[in-house]
């Protein structure tokens, strides 16, 4: 059976499982889970960065049959990890404002794995770069594992805001409060 072009799919699982075509990406990908600490991926629009985050993600919830074939199959210990995942472009952050999307954004993923957070109304009302902190912490005591934290579309807040300068500062200040937690949870 010919294998289909993936054009359009962005969902390393959805790939796999329609059978498309991919090139095996996963000897630079187990590089940087297995001697890296922090990665920031810039690429144009378009280049598999989101392709990339989804395969990461597949790799560390263990889903190890999605790989056969893949270099990375036999090469790492396959097991489930706790994985924040937040993608900028599902989330209505133009409706909402970015401040209850990010909020929106911990509650899901604390929902996810049943990790008890304190309610939105809270949230909204302190720093929420603490809540996320409170959310890691809470994942890595549950899983004793480090927990990946996978951000797509890190920019959009602030890109799609380029014509109003004011809301663009005003996201930027956000999200600066909202990844400025991540380099101490190390």
């Amino acid at each position: 059976m010919k294998k289909m072009l993936p054009i359009g799919i962005q969902d390393f699982k959805e790939l796999r499982e329609r059978n498309c075509i991919y090139v095996d990406k996963t000897e630079i990908l187990h590089k940087l889970i297995t001697e890296g600490k922090y990665y920031f991926l810039s690429r144009p629009r378009r280049f598999g960065k989101s392709l990339t985050i989804s395969t990461l993600n597949e790799i560390y919830e263990g889903n190890r049959e999605l790989f056969k074939g893949l270099f990375i199959y036999d090469k790492i210990e396959w097991k489930k990890r706790p994985v924040i995942r937040i993608d900028f472009t599902k989330w209505k952050f133009k409706d909402i404002g970015l401040r209850t999307a990010i909020v929106k954004i911990i509650l899901d993923n604390a929902a996810k794995y049943e990790i008890q957070l304190r309610d939105e109304e809270k949230i909204l009302k302190e720093n929420f770069g603490n809540v996320l902190g409170e959310l890691i912490e809470k994942l890595h005591t549950k899983y004793n594992e480090k927990v990946a934290l996978l951000i797509d579309e890190y920019d959009k807040p602030i890109i799609d805001y380029m014509t109003d300068i004011d809301k663009a500062e005003e996201n930027r200040d956000i999200l600066r409060d909202f990844y400025g937690i991540i380099k101490p949870m190390d």
